[in-house]
């Protein structure tokens, strides 16, 4: 069976200097992320959000309680305070977040997700899921364990040699 990275590596074969089978691992991986990016644009537009609108609601899903004060969404989305500000009026308008004002410190606010924006973020989490899981579906529960393993090594090794271990914020 053919794909296109075999097809790439044929166009390629003696025309450049690299070791092929790291081509074909490097180039499979690029093409996997771009069909789970993909659908996750195809996602993000089915439910009727931005990407950056999605990532708010996610970072708040992702909490116990489902709350955090709009320094911590900015911080962990790497935007400014005013950029904050601007999404997360969009959403409150929305009905997808609310602002509450702290009780002991009324100069404190944490943002909380509402029922209509978990049930948002859990609609796009299932039609991800779905694409997610048909893809990987081509390989049997074994298979999945070794790739995973594998992709982990490969993972472990960037991540150290990029000096940022760990990090999951995306």
């Amino acid at each position: 069976m053919e794909d296109s990275v075999d097809r790439h590596l044929a166009r390629w074969r003696g025309k450049a200097p690299y070791d092929e089978t790291v081509e074909a691992v490097i180039t499979r991986l690029q093409m996997l992320a771009k069909h789970v990016a993909n659908a996750k644009r195809h996602m993000i537009a089915e439910v009727g959000l931005q990407d950056s609108e999605y990532q708010t609601l996610h970072r708040l899903a992702t909490r116990d309680d489902h709350r955090a004060t709009p320094s911590e969404l900015a911080a962990e989305l790497v935007l400014s305070p005013a950029g904050m500000t601007g999404r997360l009026d969009a959403l409150e308008h929305a009905g997808l977040i609310r602002r509450i004002r702290g009780n002991a410190d009324r100069r404190r606010v944490d943002v909380e997700l509402t029922a209509a924006g978990h049930a948002k973020w859990w609609e796009g989490m299932k039609v991800q899921g779905a694409v997610e899981d048909d893809i990987v579906a081509a390989l049997d529960e074994s298979e999945r364990v070794q790739v995973n393993a594998l992709l982990k090594k490969m993972l472990v090794r960037a991540e150290h040699q990029a000096g940022n271990p760990g990090d999951t914020t995306t």
